[in-house]
């Protein structure tokens, strides 16, 4: 009897416990659903939350967060692929502290298990980061991560770049769930970072609109083509993140192009510098009329460094301002810091359309120049007709009745006076003569400023020396220096160069042609032995007197180390 009751609670209880076996399955499996379904709100709330920003830094800090949280990692990154497809160009990090990133030192640049993601796009989960053939190592300071996530984010159909998260919390591993998630995740961003990059591609682009819109309206309202060649220069180095803009133009009649606008580091050491067409980037640009970059403008074998110029500089191009029938204009020259990244081929496309619009520019603005000093020329041989037509017929004329009229007055004063006025009359007709010559006058022709004359001869003293002097002008030494300076200018010049190449022993020369139109001042520099006290002095004594005599001064020292210093300054208009 007994046996038989317990039978019937045994199969009570079992029944019983089958019952809270399948409650405790559905209760499982209805937290696996609601948790699947937080989980699908928070990807969908992700997504969101990262195609909603349109500054592209912004949206990549956003998805490195979102994918953070989505699978609940410590540590979450995302590595930007430089152009070349082979290391990093850039690295946003959450979890690690600015303290630790300072210690840690540079990011990575993409070796090891970061660079295998690079070699091979698809996703890849780790138990243990250091168990993977890659894998050698952090670095020191570099906090400890076993666990790795790591999926491929494609732009279009190129990948951009890489999520690597690290370290799920709780200890437990990245499961193909958090994969799946990740890679949806990857598919959000991939779209977020193409309209964030379209977007800044187009703000881009209507700056550089707005820039060649004020340069137009800065040439067609007549401004100095300092003022506006300075004006491309600050837009160009503004827009691209550039830590130097410069334009250079050529130099008519002398091979060599001279910058006329440095803005920026160490601006004051380019300006006015005489560059060489074939040991300059600009010089290869402006022959090339085509684009020309450097990866490193410091140390670049194609360039001269002389005289050093480009100090804490790296990534420059050089881009030809205007093409085509019209010929080259000149060439403007952006250049970043060292470290920074070199320009792109998109960034140099869209200069090269700045710099033709520019070319435009300044084209229609020569034709409105060129009209309006035809008019002016038009006029003047108007004005110089109508003098010679009538004022100095109906002159000749009064002169001659006033001629024939004094031989009929018996005053004696009175005839005196008549035949003063004829002569006053024949003084004025020279006068007027001259004044016609004066108007119809034209340029005596082109490579004779003095610009051109000290280009000329610092090249042609080049082969003596064994080597070209650096030579940086600077003021409107063409107009503000008159012609008897300006020989004198050349003269003191070429004996300058001549002791050097004589007696100083240099292997580097460097001239310097300033006024600001008060005084013009010339500074000839070598490294050579320097001036021996026996030595002789006529030639700087003939220096000397040069400037002397145009009231000015001449002055030179020699330095404990060696090489000579050389001012010689005199005055151009009265103080």
């Amino acid at each position: 009897m007994a046996s038989a009751e317990e039978s019937r609670e045994a199969r009570v209880r079992l029944p019983q416990l089958r019952l809270d076996e399948l409650l405790e399955e559905l209760q499982a499996r209805l937290d696996a659903a609601r948790g699947m379904r937080d989980r699908v709100h928070s990807l969908l709330e992700a997504v969101l939350s990262v195609g909603r920003e349109l500054e592209l830094e912004q949206a990549l800090h956003s998805i490195v967060e979102a994918a953070a949280v989505l699978v609940d990692a410590e540590y979450a990154a995302l590595g930007v692929i430089a152009p070349d497809g082979k290391a990093l160009s850039a690295f946003h990090t959450i979890g690690v502290t600015e303290e630790q990133v300072a210690e840690i030192g540079s990011y990575p640049e993409g070796h090891g298990i970061l660079g295998e993601l690079i070699r091979h796009p698809v996703p890849l989960r780790l138990a243990k980061i250091s168990q993977h053939p890659a894998s050698y190592g952090f670095p020191a300071h570099h906090p400890p991560m076993n666990s790795f996530l790591g999926v491929p984010i494609r732009v279009r159909d190129q990948v951009y770049g890489n999520l690597y998260l690290t370290e799920k919390r709780g200890g437990v591993q990245f499961d193909e769930e958090d994969e799946s998630v990740l890679s949806t995740l990857a598919v959000a961003a991939g779209v977020a970072i193409d309209n964030a990059r379209l977007y800044e591609e187009s703000r881009l682009r209507e700056r550089w609109l707005r820039a060649n819109a004020e340069i137009t309206h800065q040439l067609m309202s007549g401004d100095p083509h300092t003022k506006v060649l300075a004006l491309i220069a600050e837009r160009a180095g503004e827009i691209t993140g550039s830590a130097l803009a410069a334009v250079a133009l050529p130099m008519e009649g002398t091979g060599s192009l001279v910058v006329e606008v440095a803005v920026g580091l160490d601006a004051e050491v380019h300006q006015g510098l005489v560059l060489s067409m074939d040991r300059s980037l600009m010089g290869l640009a402006f022959s090339a009329a085509a684009p020309v970059a450097s990866g490193d403008v410091g140390h670049d074998d194609r360039i001269s460094l002389e005289p050093p110029r480009f100090g804490g500089l790296g990534p420059a191009v050089a881009v030809p301002i205007g093409t085509g029938e019209a010929g080259t204009r000149g060439v403007v020259l952006l250049a970043r810091e060292a470290g920074r990244q070199p320009f792109s081929a998109t960034e140099t496309e869209t200069l090269q359309a700045f710099a033709a619009q520019a070319a435009v520019a300044m084209e229609l603005a020569e034709r409105r120049r060129d009209a309006e000093e035809i008019a002016v020329l038009q006029d003047r041989d108007r004005i110089a007709r109508d003098l010679h037509d009538l004022a100095i017929q109906r002159l000749f004329a009064t002169g001659m009745t006033l001629q024939s009229a004094g031989r009929f007055i018996e005053h004696e004063e009175a005839a005196e006076r008549v035949e003063r006025a004829v002569d006053d009359l024949d003084e004025t007709i020279k006068i007027i003569r001259s004044t016609i010559f004066g108007l119809r006058a034209r340029d005596a022709g082109a490579g004779t400023g003095l610009r051109a004359r000290v280009v000329r001869a610092v090249g042609e003293v080049a082969a003596v020396l064994g080597f070209a002097p650096s030579l940086r002008m600077e003021g409107l030494v063409d107009t503000d220096v008159p012609r008897e300076i300006a020989d004198h200018v050349i003269a003191v010049l070429s004996e300058a160069l001549s002791n050097v190449a004589r007696h100083a022993r240099a292997d580097r020369a460097d001239v310097v042609l300033e006024t600001d139109g008060r005084e013009v001042r010339l500074t000839v520099t070598d490294n050579g032995v320097g001036i021996a006290p026996e030595g002789r002095r006529s030639g700087l004594a003939n220096m000397a007197e040069r400037a002397e005599q145009l009231g000015g001064e001449m002055e030179w020292n020699t330095a404990t180390g060696g090489g000579t210093r050389l001012v010689w300054r005199v005055p151009v208009a009265e103080r």
